[in-house]
C-alpha cells in the first residue's frame, strides 16, 4: 500500500477536525491535539464501518468525511463514557439544573 503525503495530510486533518468536533459535542471541550487526532481517526473507522450498514450514505468529499468521522467519534466517546460509568448524556445536565 502506497500512501502519498497529501493523503496522509487529509487523513490527519479530517481526524483532527472530527475529534475536536466530537469533543465539543460530548464533553464541551477538546482533548488536545493528539487526543482529538486519535479520537477522530478512530471515529472515522467506526463511522465508515457503521453508517453504510445502517443504510446512511453521506456522499464523497472532505465535508462528508468529516461528518462521517465526527458521528463515529461521538459514538466512540459515548460508549467510553458509558463504560467508565460517566452516566451518558444525562449526567452532564443534572449538575446544572437538577
Amino acid at each position: 500500500m502506497n500512501m502519498s503525503s497529501e493523503s496522509l495530510l487529509v487523513i490527519l486533518f479530517v481526524g483532527l477536525v472530527a475529534g475536536w468536533l466530537a469533543g465539543q459535542i460530548v464533553r464541551g471541550t477538546g482533548f488536545g491535539i493528539v487526543g482529538d487526532l486519535i479520537i477522530g481517526i478512530l471515529g472515522a473507522f467506526i463511522g465508515s464501518w457503521l453508517l453504510p450498514r445502517l443504510g446512511i450514505h453521506l456522499g464523497s468529499g472532505i465535508i462528508s468525511a468529516i461528518v462521517n468521522a465526527t458521528i463515529g467519534a461521538v459514538l466512540l466517546l459515548f460508549v467510553v463514557r458509558l463504560l467508565r460509568g460517566g452516566g451518558g448524556w444525562g449526567s452532564r445536565w443534572r449538575g446544572r439544573w437538577g
